[in-house]
């Protein structure tokens, strides 16, 4: 099969979806690559990084689009993107469809097979693909807290760890998954004021008893929500429902009890954002202020560290890579149920309930969709 890789579109997106290591292996099991040109360097890979393991350079999209029997990158298809895709082709990326309708009808109309990295599942449940970039971004979001902290970026101009004789800033992250967890651990470490927010108490249970004395954990409610925010400093917005839009956690209305000059980091803006007044921003003008609060929006955060998220990601996304190259989609679907959850469109239908739910559409059964 051939499988091309394309430069990443989207503003400031410096990851690519394969590594020279990928590209080696994949050539290993007999399959060609197309790798447009410069694709990695965004993540300290070269063009002829590339052609030693086995790619071949290719000068325009249009040409590996046109090619390639799959299409792998990281993020969703920009709008000139959607335009090169044909039925029967194999999309294997982030697609963040539930709050996106125009991605959504984009490639129902083409026709092409879009398998969405944050929709497979493992045998317990978790998201494997969506993981390592959950990893990263909640890692980098008490750091970007503290950057829109500093008065000058329009915050209150408090340091998130303190001085000695001066306490350190309230941090409040709302779900406690692996994006919460990792804020956790990383803001804890800078020395701030940690609290967790979190509806599930097996899961509350299991961040206490691993995670004691490094960050507080409280239920998630509209009462403790409120309290929270109220003394907060910075909020990372960090929950998340897979497939679907994200949970309105916070209000417009009730920014006016938060601090002036406190900050928001909506980790979840992928999938339409954790607070009503979030709205996607860039890595080159990644903050805005609504009611004295200022907001980061970042729709690709790991963009920013692109050769660690690259990396992390390839290592995450190359079983399911060679399964689907080796067996064809149908085949390695029929194989791997969990792989069958990232099925999101398929010859014109689409096939993941959650963004039928979120976007009003109709959709079948990821099953059927295996007969067609």
């Amino acid at each position: 099969m051939i499988v091309g890789c394309p430069k990443e579109t989207k503003s400031q997106e410096y990851r690519v979806g394969l590594t020279p290591s990928a590209v080696k292996e994949i050539s290993l099991h007999n399959h060609s690559v197309l790798i447009e040109r410069n694709a990695g360097i965004g993540s300290g890979f070269s063009n002829e990084d590339y052609i030693s393991a086995g790619a071949k350079i290719i000068d325009e999209p249009e040409e590996i689009f046109l090619k390639s029997e799959m299409i792998v990158k990281v993020k969703e298809p920009q709008k000139k993107e959607r335009k090169l895709l044909r039925e029967g082709q194999l999309l294997f990326t982030y697609l963040h469809l539930a709050p996106d309708l125009d991605q959504t009808e984009d490639l129902i109309k083409s026709k092409c097979t879009a398998i969405a990295y944050e929709t497979v599942t493992d045998p317990l449940g978790r998201l494997p693909l969506l993981a390592p970039m959950s990893e990263v971004a909640g890692r980098l979001a008490p750091q970007v807290g503290a950057w829109t902290l500093q008065k000058t970026n329009g915050g209150s101009g408090i340091l998130l760890g303190g001085v000695p004789g001066v306490g350190p800033a309230k941090v409040i992250i709302m779900g406690g998954g692996v994006v919460g967890l990792n804020a956790a651990r990383i803001a804890s470490g800078m020395g701030a004021d940690v609290t967790i927010l979190e509806r599930s108490i097996s899961r509350l249970r299991f961040l206490d008893e691993n995670f004691i004395g490094k960050f507080k954990t409280i239920f998630s409610n509209s009462g403790n929500t409120l309290d929270l925010i109220a003394e907060a400093d910075l909020i990372i917005g960090a929950a998340l429902i897979p497939g679907a839009s994200a949970p309105n956690l916070v209000s417009k209305e009730q920014l006016k009890i938060m601090k002036s000059g406190s900050a928001i980091v909506d980790v979840a803006i992928d999938q339409g954002g954790c607070f009503e007044t979030s709205k996607p921003t860039t890595h080159e003008n990644p903050i805005y202020e609504v009611e004295g609060i200022m907001h980061y929006c970042v729709a690709n955060m790991p963009g920013a560290v692109a050769r660690t998220s690259t990396i992390a990601l390839g290592n995450s996304t190359m079983p399911f890579i060679l399964s689907l190259l080796n067996k064809g989609w149908k085949s390695a679907c029929k194989d791997d149920p969990h792989l069958l959850n990232g099925l999101n469109v398929h010859a014109g239908q689409l096939t993941c309930k959650p963004v039928g739910s979120a976007l009003n559409i109709k959709t079948i059964d990821p099953h059927s969709a295996l007969k067609i």
